[in-house]
């Protein structure tokens, strides 16, 4: 995905200009490198791309608003940088009529204007742009540099202290640990995060202490992976959940024939605008919701309040190789059925291409899950915080069940609802689980809400 400029801010010696990671909008503060698409050395034109970052809500390729020569590289492809702290290096191309000695892109001067590409960022772009001319990174072109605004920290001995994130200076500072004894396990040791969250975790920190021993070696066999930034924001956001939300699970087995034959009877009438299994199942939620809207809502904890809505906003939940994410739907009880089947495809495929944009991964009033495609009959599932439940559907699986005095195989399937219990109590959560099993069992009751 593609986003627009912001002008970078900071300078450097004359003839230089570090550009910063500009502000990517929804509140992040950071995001990953995944791919540098420039090596030093290498030629950049104005707006060319230089980098390809993953914030917590997808990734993005940022361009940088100079023309010149790359001479530096500030962080390895693995590594946070924090919004505002320096992304790239360009010696500028000369700029004609600016005059000598002056900072060819400084403060207000003409050439400044002409020299950078002026526009503004303002968030993610709304989709890929014409493809655009670059040069791959050529390796690793020297070891990286810091990322802090105010430059690389030193040693008492003059000896640079390999650390690039300042969101690692933060997290040593605040835990009493001088970060020039600990030993990295970056490339060129490069101390990372997670090597302070080490110390931090095996109590080598107390008190008000300034230093602290480095962190032991790993047991062979032992396997450390980092989160990748998608990943860590939907870590966070469950383990709010489960600190926040005194949830409740209720389920039942359905009959799912009905289902099954209203889906096979759809797909034959209208074979080029097919409706899946997910959507039919959305679609009996939505109808449900508006038979119970106290589910379609948030709980406020500052002010002990329950906020409901009337539009119903439809998150689903999508895995994705960048990690479990949740789009959304908006205004989803105005869509048709097929309509519905649609959207949830497309939106489903560019959340596994990272296509998506921050607007369609927040305000979410409820989801559904459809863990049956993992080959699993049921789960417990964690509320998508700040929402107030999230609908689960298991496997069609054939089993034996009772018809009439008879005990016949029939395709049948599991329901769970998870709620939040300062919403609801367990009238309402069971009321609309028992109404959408009635929906899967006999399809033909919509009739009337439909």
């Amino acid at each position: 995905m593609d986003v627009g400029l912001g002008r970078a801010g900071g300078g450097g010696v004359s003839g230089t200009r570090s550009f910063a990671l500009p502000d990517l909008g929804e509140g992040l503060t950071d995001a990953e490198i995944l791919t540098w698409l420039v090596a030093v050395g290498d030629e950049v034109a104005v707006d060319q791309p230089v980098a390809e970052v993953e914030t917590a809500k997808a990734a993005v390729e940022v361009p940088c608003p100079y023309a010149g020569t790359v001479t530096e590289l500030h962080g390895a492809v693995g590594e946070v940088v924090a919004v505002g702290a320096p992304l790239i290096t360009v010696r500028e191309t000369t700029v004609p009529g600016a005059r000598e000695g002056s900072d060819p892109v400084g403060g207000n001067g003409a050439a400044g204007e002409s020299a950078g590409s002026g526009a503004v960022l303002v968030g993610y772009g709304t989709g890929r742009g014409a493809p655009t001319s670059r040069r791959r990174a050529r390796g690793a072109g020297g070891p990286p540099r810091s990322t802090a605004t105010g430059g690389p920290p030193t040693t008492p001995g003059g000896e640079r202290t390999r650390v690039v994130s300042p969101l690692v200076r933060r997290l040593a500072r605040e835990h009493g640990i001088d970060v020039a004894a600990v030993r990295g396990t970056g490339e060129g040791g490069l101390v990372l995060r997670r090597d302070v969250a080490a110390l931090v975790a095996g109590g080598a920190v107390s008190g008000g202490a300034t230093a602290a021993r480095a962190p032991e070696a790993d047991p062979p066999g032992t396997h450390r992976t980092p989160l990748r930034a998608a990943h860590r924001s939907m870590a966070r956001s469950l383990e709010r959940s489960r600190r926040e939300i005194p949830e409740a699970t209720v389920w039942v087995d359905a009959d799912a024939t009905g289902l099954v034959e209203l889906r096979r009877e759809l797909n034959e009438a209208a074979p080029d605008r097919p409706v899946s299994v997910l959507a039919l199942v959305a679609r009996f939620a939505l109808l449900g919701l508006a038979r119970f809207p106290e589910l379609n809502a948030h709980f406020d904890t500052e002010r002990d309040e329950i906020v409901r809505f009337d539009p119903v906003h439809l998150g689903f939940a999508a895995q994705t190789p960048r990690g479990l994410v949740v789009p959304v739907l908006r205004d989803a009880d105005r869509l048709t059925t097929r309509t519905l089947s649609a959207r949830l495809g497309e939106t489903a495929e560019a959340a596994r291409a990272g296509t998506l944009g921050p607007e369609a991964l927040r305000g979410g009033t409820f989801t559904v899950n459809n863990y049956g495609v993992f080959g699993v009959d049921g789960s417990a599932a964690i509320i998508h915080h700040p929402e107030a439940a999230i609908l689960g559907v298991g496997r069609i699986v054939r089993r034996p069940w009772v018809v009439g005095d008879a005990v016949a195989p029939r395709p049948v399937t599991e329901l769970t609802l998870t709620f939040d219990h300062r919403v609801c109590d367990g009238g309402v959560a069971g009321g609309f689980l028992r109404f959408v099993a009635d929906c899967v069992e006999r399809p033909g009751l919509l009739i009337g809400d439909v």
